[in-house]
């Protein structure tokens, strides 16, 4: 049986994001002085910027690596055709002003695959089963959910139904690794309730990181321009770079938890202990990607299909097959096992994928593979993993992390209370950022930020709350 994407969707509360690709050197020299400095040039970076421009107020986004788009990166370059070695998905269409951009811009928006398989063994799941599994979602889902309205945050994994049976291990890697990049133990129930409905994915025809580069084409910016230190008062702020210094009124820092709590970029004083301890608990968890060109459609799956297989362990994976119609097939592993993977190296990945899919399909896969590539996102020196997602008790942290401090201001999915671990949600709290820096340097009415409001959510009989 196949199941609709509402379904799929509604019982795991979605796919996960994960962590574009362009790339536009800044061709004047750096500017010296700019109102305010932006730190970063993902989703969260690029908002930011567009919202100072907008208010007339001089910018400059200095981005460490040679592209736009931070965990946004499309590759149109390994196999000839576009896919999309970060995030995947948009969300929320109505209200995610990422969508109309898009398609101003003249990109393709179109909805994501609409169906969704479960293997058991080499065969699709039949009509009861996939019934079975979905309940077992539901059930799971509610379980975490009630879980959250209690009196002490507790981990995902122990208040899950304890007769999920075979369905178990499926959906835990479904709840929790591909869906956060942790494993349900080590996430927060609060945080997992508190993810806002991801139900209506979009994606973008080429590439979520096209879109990225797209949207700032017109930004200021400097590529492969490190911040080394950003030395802050409750006056100004100047950020140190290999190409000089910029002086500002304030700053917007972007970059991952896991950058931030690395001391990737050394503070002048420091930042506060309490920021710092955020970003070290809110840490990133590991979604890969491992991309295999396939010849002949050997899996005998259509354009865009989406497969989970039936597991004992989170130790698995999601395929998208033949992505776009091509012949690209891209396998999915997160949480502790797609870390474990991931440190073993791009060979031990693809042949996991390779071993995986001739579990599923049968052992002719091997032969058919013409071309390999893998994503290693925890060890990219300027991102250090996928997605944020809190522990138990450090859901509250996402909060302490958009406080201010001096002229200094964080953004980024990790800083976003309900659309954490997506593109929307960086690019949400990118704009925040920006009107609350703004406002410090007197180009916005000083009136209180408006606070971060759950967008509203539509169930489907038996969906979970969130």
């Amino acid at each position: 049986m196949t199941m609709t994407r509402r379904d799929f969707l509604s019982a795991s509360a979605g796919l996960a994001a994960a962590p574009a690709f362009g790339a536009r050197a800044w061709g004047a020299p750096l500017p010296r002085e700019a109102d305010i400095v932006v730190i970063g040039a993902g989703a969260a970076g690029i908002s930011a910027a567009r919202r100072v421009m907008a208010a007339n107020r001089r910018v400059i986004v200095v981005e460490a690596s040679g592209q736009i788009g931070g965990r946004c990166l499309t590759d149109s370059a390994t196999f000839g055709v576009p896919f999309d070695r970060g995030a995947r998905w948009m969300y929320n269409p109505e209200t995610n002003p990422m969508v109309k951009l898009a398609r101003a811009a003249g990109l393709d928006v179109v909805a994501a695959p609409i169906s969704q398989k479960i293997r058991i063994g080499r065969r699709n799941a039949r009509a009861g089963e996939t019934e079975e599994f979905l309940a077992a979602l539901v059930r799971a889902n509610r379980a975490i959910d009630e879980a959250s309205r209690g009196k002490a945050d507790v981990a995902c994994a122990s208040v899950l139904p304890k007769d999920l049976g075979v369905w178990t291990g499926t959906a835990e890697f479904v709840l929790g690794a591909n869906f956060a990049g942790k494993d349900l133990k080590d996430i927060s129930a609060i945080d997992k309730a508190r993810a806002q409905d991801r139900n209506a994915a979009l994606a973008c025809r080429q590439g979520m990181g096209t879109l990225l580069a797209r949207l700032g084409e017109q930004v200021p910016l400097s590529l492969s321009t490190p911040a080394s230190r950003v030395s802050w008062s409750n006056r100004d702020v100047t950020v140190e770079t290999p190409a000089g210094r910029i002086a500002a009124r304030a700053a917007i820092v972007t970059v991952s938890s896991n950058v931030l709590a690395a001391g990737g970029i050394r503070f002048t004083p420091d930042i506060p202990k309490r920021q710092l301890d955020a970003a070290a608990r809110l840490s990133l968890g590991s979604l890969d990607r491992i991309v295999l060109q396939l010849e002949g459609n050997p899996l005998g799956l259509a354009r865009d299909d989406i497969v989970i297989e039936q597991s004992n362990s989170t130790r698995t994976a999601l395929l998208l097959a033949n992505i776009a119609g091509s012949s690209l097939c891209s396998i999915d592993v997160a949480g502790s096992f797609g870390r474990d993977l991931s440190a073993q190296g791009e060979p031990a990945m693809v042949a996991f994928a390779v071993e995986w899919l001739g579990k599923l399909f049968g052992s002719d896969v091997a032969g058919a593979v013409r071309k390999s590539s893998a994503t290693r996102w925890n060890a990219a020196p300027f991102t250090l993993g996928a997605m944020s997602s809190a522990p138990p008790g450090a859901q509250g942290l996402r909060k302490i992390l958009t406080e201010p401090f001096g002229g200094m201001f964080l953004a980024g999915e990790a800083t976003h209370e309900t659309l954490w671990g997506t593109v929307d949600g960086a690019w949400e709290s990118g704009e925040r950022a920006a009107e609350a820096a703004l406002r410090r340097i007197g180009a916005l009415k000083d009136e209180p930020a408006p606070a971060q409001q759950p967008r509203r959510r539509t169930k489907s009989p038996g969906a979970p709350s969130n």
